[in-house]
């Protein structure tokens, strides 16, 4: 298996482990830095100063290795950023449109960084995270024993995708899946397959819960529909696995009614009221940084390239995929709402989808809040409505 595809299947991993509430980390063995370059950034004005406010270095855990999707949060990082290649992080200054806002950010690697564990139970193991990246799904997921709450969504719809070969299923629509009879091929314990059972897009004859990220499956046997994400799957297919090249035919599962907000900045519930004075701060210069990378993303795709390239533990993540994922991720408007407005939650949406996961996800086996009120895991406070792409 190539490096690009044991990310996609490392990918799938863990989004089928993180809807389990576990512990366990893999300890790190040595580290590798160097040394920090010397830059002077000029002082973030007083509302963007954090200080007074936050840690003087705020940790985040990633939900996975460095990618585009994260790119708000890279956007984040000054030019004096470092790569630990012991403990899977970079740390650098905290910027707010390149300005310094005196603190520093550190950003942890999720996957196989944290033994493939879900983030919202690596934020109850490890106490030096002060937020996380969190699916809606999972959000709902761990609502009884490990409650995060979404203070800021980097994504407002999440990239999952179905593809097929369009050669083999020319007009396919996701809402003529069921009529179609294709095997959806998914990774088990994902709450979209339940769903879209449920809602009656598939048929149980039709799902085959087999996928491990792996392409040899959709090569061998172009028949089936398989799960993947608009960011990642259309773009290694094409370019990067010799006995395909060429272009898959795919569609947003959100486009069914399948929309939780994704990659939830959170942070445990039972550190909410402490990290408020910071998150009153914070949260808006996080919705500015996602603005501006979907805006120009240029330099940010290459800093990506840049860390995963420092550390030759990561799966290979070339600047001209970062490229593709960010243009997806404008395009297909993944990171926007339909106003332009960046990182805010609808209380509308966010009831509806969290009556509506709720009981598929106990029904999965996650420990979900029956009296779960859908305002204490997505936080609308923070965020400022004017921020975004105008």
């Amino acid at each position: 298996m190539s490096p690009l595809h044991s990310r996609v299947a490392r990918r799938a991993a863990i989004l089928t482990a993180a809807l389990s509430v576990g512990i366990g980390t893999l300890t790190a063995c040595g580290s590798s830095t160097a040394p920090a370059p010397k830059v002077s950034l000029a002082p973030a004005p007083a509302a963007q100063r954090l200080a007074d406010v936050c840690p003087a270095t705020l940790t985040v855990q990633l939900q996975w290795q460095p990618q585009a999707d994260m790119g708000g949060l890279f956007q984040l990082l000054g030019p004096d950023y470092t790569v630990d290649t012991g403990t899977k992080s970079v740390t650098g200054t905290l910027v707010a449109q390149g300005k310094d806002t005196g603190v520093k950010l550190r950003l942890k690697s999720g996957g196989s960084a944290i033994g493939f564990q879900s983030v919202a139970s690596q934020m109850y193991v490890d106490s030096s995270i002060d937020l996380g990246l969190v699916h809606g799904d999972q959000v709902v997921a761990a609502s009884a024993a490990q409650r995060v709450v979404g203070v800021t969504p980097l994504l407002t719809h999440s990239p999952a995708i179905l593809m097929w070969d369009p050669a083999k299923h020319p007009g396919l629509t996701l809402r003529g899946l069921a009529a179609s009879h294709a095997t959806v091929v998914v990774s088990k314990e994902q709450t979209f397959p339940t769903w879209l059972l449920a809602k009656g897009f598939v048929t149980k004859s039709q799902l085959d819960t087999s996928y491990d990220g792996s392409p040899a499956r959709f090569v061998g046997d172009s028949s089936i529909v398989q799960q993947g994400f608009a960011d990642a799957e259309p773009w290694e297919y094409q370019h990067n696995t010799p006995a395909w090249n060429k272009p898959v035919a795919e569609a947003l599962i959100s486009e069914l009614g399948f929309d939780p907000y994704a990659s939830n900045v959170s942070v445990r519930a039972d550190r909410l009221a402490q990290l408020t004075p910071c998150l009153r701060k914070l949260v808006p210069i996080i919705q500015q940084a996602d603005a501006d990378f979907v805006t120009a993303p240029a330099a940010t795709d290459q800093l990506i390239a840049d860390v995963v390239a420092k550390d030759p533990s990561y799966a290979t993540y070339s600047l001209a995929e970062a490229e593709f994922a960010s243009g997806v991720m404008k395009s297909k408007g993944i990171i926007a709402n339909e106003n332009g407005s960046v990182g805010t939650y609808d209380p509308a949406r966010v009831s509806a989808f969290v009556t509506d996961l709720a009981p598929l996800l106990a029904a999965q086996g996650s420990k979900v809040d029956p009296k779960v009120d859908p305002a204490a895991l997505f936080d609308p406070r923070f965020g400022d409505r004017s921020i975004g792409i105008r």
